[in-house]
């Protein structure tokens, strides 16, 4: 085993999860990263097929969470379809036009203003819009969860 690899790859990864909660670090990328930065150094030969699909599922798995827990939170604390959907596509816009700050603030304000556009009172509007910010809370403990299942089975093919 080579011990740069390791060390180089393990500082990306713990990269990557510290990603899962400052928004301007791609979390489960990094991981990615780091195994495939192993590979360059120390060889891909010890990475079978099914590691590299079942890295590549769980990475999906990261990704949906990601779009899905703010829309989640919503309609957990009484958001209508309109807050969930807005949470969706405020997430995309808030990523596109704000950056890393857009991926908490998008589902926030997309929740809120789908509630108002379905003439909900603005206190129940609110009420989704902190569902979406509960949701991501709760959507990044479950990436963290599955970001460090990526690590283990990378460690435990290394070793």
């Amino acid at each position: 085993m080579n011990w740069l690899a390791l060390i180089t790859a393990l500082i990306i990864m713990l990269a990557g999860l510290a990603g899962t909660v400052i928004p301007l670090l791609p979390g489960a990328p990094l991981i990615i990263l780091g195994i495939v930065v192993y590979g360059l150094i120390d060889g891909f030969e010890i990475f079978s097929t099914g590691f590299w699909i079942g890295q590549a599922v769980l990475l999906i798995l990261v990704f949906a969470v990601d779009y899905l827990a703010g829309a989640v939170g919503a309609k957990y604390y009484g958001g209508t379809k309109a807050s969930v959907w807005g949470s969706i596509i405020g997430g995309l816009v808030g990523l596109l036009t704000l950056g890393p700050l857009g991926v908490i603030l998008g589902p926030f304000l997309g929740a809120v203003t789908g509630e108002l556009i379905a003439r909900q009172p603005f206190k129940q509007a609110v009420k989704s819009g902190i569902g979406t910010l509960i949701g991501f809370a709760g959507g990044a403990v479950v990436k963290m969860i599955i970001e460090m299942a990526m690590i283990a089975w990378f460690l435990l093919v290394i070793f």
